[in-house]
């Protein structure tokens, strides 16, 4: 049998049905790794990189951005798609960092939109996506001192945030939250729509709906050839060969770097630090049910997170891509702010770490068909948005890419996110 599997096509099998055959290959591929069969393995290997895979979308990145466009094209589109992931894991990177929050007042007016747009699917997951709930209420507290209560009232005052924030005076802020220092805050705001997000479970359910669909994931792609040949693109990799009609650039933090190499001009993408810590839950205080705490100018962010608190200092720091690591004076800032508006001192910081959020000028996503190059489509610059934006961004996106009616109108405008609207080119010129 395994013989029979590894033979080397002929061109006519090539072009009747590659996902399928690849299917067969992976069968080989668990009989020779339970055999021990490491001849057949290099085969295996060889037989893999000899094949170039039909798809109707190749998808750059196994990131959210990546895995849910896969699995609203695969799923609900009927879309041959591969997604190529140049790590060995999916998600590595921004997925994998996130503090994983859903709240609708976060963000611009586009944001707040595609937020609001996801709600149903994150409330109620198709079956098969997740097993577990992906939501998990946690309200937000977003809280100011007395010299800047002015921007607590324009927060308030913003249209399409007042259904979802209430006011709270003093004391609630203090029941709510006791480690607030009673002589820092002087008022906030609530916004009870607020969730934790299992990231990991919406994440992973995407993918695995998305194979089952007959998506394939090759991961572990390293660097890659990409080409565009007779109206098709044509994707090389260690991982496999792969050829569409059309590109997604979902890479995140790289996306203008892979534009550039494609002739397409950047969209002004930049890429900021953003770090985070763990500290030890303050004594003789049950923190589980603690709202996520935000500075209404977001100079500082906490919340409770597997029994620690999870402290930023909401830093956006400018930085090229790259695997980002935690600078010691962001760790510094972060426990100066928290340490000036809390009655908590903190003696021992735990684990720490840093994510790259990823924005262009206005602060939307840019979701589209390049102006300049043909079939090329931008999914991109969430920002740190992408995961509580990531079912409704991923429908509007598979509504854009298969050119079907706009599925989120009038909420966002296609204007709002298309990669050449005004003003996004105006840091890469």
């Amino acid at each position: 049998m395994l013989q029979n599997l590894l033979s080397k096509p002929t061109r006519q099998q090539r072009n009747k049905n590659d996902s399928a055959r690849i299917d067969l290959g992976m069968v080989a591929l668990h009989i020779a790794m339970e055999k021990g069969h490491t001849r057949d393995l290099s085969r295996f290997t060889a037989a893999i990189s000899a094949v170039t895979m039909r798809s109707d979308v190749v998808i750059l990145g196994a990131g959210m951005a990546g895995a849910s466009l896969a699995y609203e094209l695969a799923v609900n589109g009927g879309r041959r798609v591969t997604i190529v992931e140049i790590e060995a894991q999916p998600g590595r990177h921004s997925t994998g960092r996130s503090a994983a929050m859903f709240f609708e007042s976060y963000g611009n007016p586009t944001v707040r939109a595609l937020t609001r747009a996801s709600r149903h699917f994150l409330e109620h997951p198709p079956a098969g996506v997740a097993d577990v709930p992906l939501l998990t209420p946690r309200s937000c507290l977003f809280v100011a001192d007395a010299p800047r209560l002015a921007s607590i009232d324009a927060m308030f005052s913003a249209l399409d945030r007042a259904s979802s924030l209430r006011r709270v005076d003093v004391a609630e802020a203090l029941e709510r939250v006791p480690i607030l220092r009673r002589d820092w805050v002087a008022g906030g705001l609530v916004d009870e729509t607020g969730h934790d997000i299992d990231v990991a479970a919406l994440h992973q359910g995407y993918l695995r709906m998305a194979k089952r669909a007959g998506a394939v994931l090759l991961l572990g792609a390293g660097e890659s050839r990409i080409e565009r040949n007779a109206g098709r693109w044509t994707v090389d990799s260690c991982a496999g060969s792969v050829e569409a009609p059309i590109l997604v650039n979902a890479t995140g933090a790289w996306a203008d770097q892979l534009a550039v190499q494609l002739g397409a001009r950047p969209v002004g993408l930049q890429p900021m630090r953003r770090t985070a810590v763990l500290l030890p839950a303050p004594l003789d205080h049950d923190i589980r049910n603690w709202p996520l705490v935000v500075d209404i100018d977001e100079r500082f962010y906490f919340k409770p997170d597997a029994g620690k608190l999870l402290l930023s200092p909401a830093n956006e720091d400018p930085m090229p891509p790259c695997d980002v690591m935690p600078e010691e004076i962001d760790v510094a800032l972060a426990v100066d702010r928290f340490e000036r508006a809390t009655t908590v001192r903190v003696d021992r910081v735990g684990h720490r770490w840093a994510g790259l959020r990823s924005f262009v000028a206005d602060r939307s996503p840019v979701v589209g068909f390049d102006a300049g190059v043909e079939d090329l489509f931008w999914l991109a610059g969430q920002g740190g948005y992408g995961i509580q934006t990531a079912p409704g961004l991923a429908r509007l996106a598979a509504g854009l890419l298969t050119r079907s009616t706009w599925p989120l109108a009038p909420q966002v405008a296609p204007a709002a996110v298309a990669p050449s609207r005004a003003g996004l080119k105006s840091r890469a010129n």
